[in-house]
């Protein structure tokens, strides 16, 4: 049952990109005290495609958000819903950096981000599709989305050399820009890539985060249909 007392409803489904979102918003609640609704949108009934759902996020994907203490303001895009959070409700900038303040690093975090959301999410997501979805087998677009999927993989990889995280000065910090990536990487096996040791970095990176209890939290949160 929704709540008026919690500022965010989150719109979603157990995907990467929802993930990305429950594991954020898990991060705040510890941070911030920062409560949330989520609202079950069976996207294997097509529930995203429905007008009350369009109305939401006109472009019929999940995830989703409505910010009740901003007017109910929407947001969609999953990127673009971490970077709204951060921007609002991380006052203290734990898992981000303020752009006056730190241009440089906010413009490092931008990067990683766009790099994942505009390379690894479609790439992988590809990958999943033609490995477990498309109505025939086709080898050159399985290969294809394959290894582009581990390429992305190896430049995280070296990103991760000597660093624990994406962003931030020295050793780097945990920030919206390893949620934003994190989720894809650890659903590997299902685009067809059965281990991480090729990439031992990007292996200790997923390690690190599945270790934080409240990003555990927002791995293992549940939907209702």
């Amino acid at each position: 049952m929704a709540s008026a007392s919690k500022p965010i409803v989150l719109y979603g489904w157990p995907t990467p990109n929802a993930r990305k979102v429950t594991t954020f918003l898990e991060e705040l609640k510890v941070a911030y005290g920062l409560d949330y609704d989520i609202e079950g949108i069976d996207i294997g009934k097509n529930v995203q495609k429905q007008p009350a759902f369009l109305k939401i996020n006109p472009n019929g994907r999940v995830p989703a958000i409505v910010d009740r203490a901003r007017n109910n303001f929407n947001v969609f895009e999953s990127a673009a819903i971490l970077l709204y959070l951060q921007q609002h409700y991380d006052k203290e900038n734990k898992f981000g950096f303020d752009p006056k303040a730190d241009p440089d690093e906010y413009s490092i975090l931008l990067q990683w981000i766009f790099f994942v959301h505009g390379g690894l999410g479609p790439i992988q997501g590809q990958a999943n599709h033609f490995n477990k979805y498309a109505p025939e087998k086709i080898p050159y677009a399985i290969n294809r989305y394959i290894e582009e999927t581990k390429r992305v993989y190896s430049v995280l990889d070296t990103r991760l050399t000597e660093r624990d995280w994406l962003a931030g000065p020295g050793r780097g910090i945990f920030t919206i820009a390893d949620a934003n990536a994190i989720p894809w990487v650890r659903g590997h096996a299902f685009a067809g890539i059965e281990t991480l040791d090729e990439w031992p970095n990007v292996k200790a990176w997923v390690a690190r985060a599945e270790a934080r209890p409240a990003f555990k939290a927002g791995l293992d949160v549940a939907y209702s249909k």
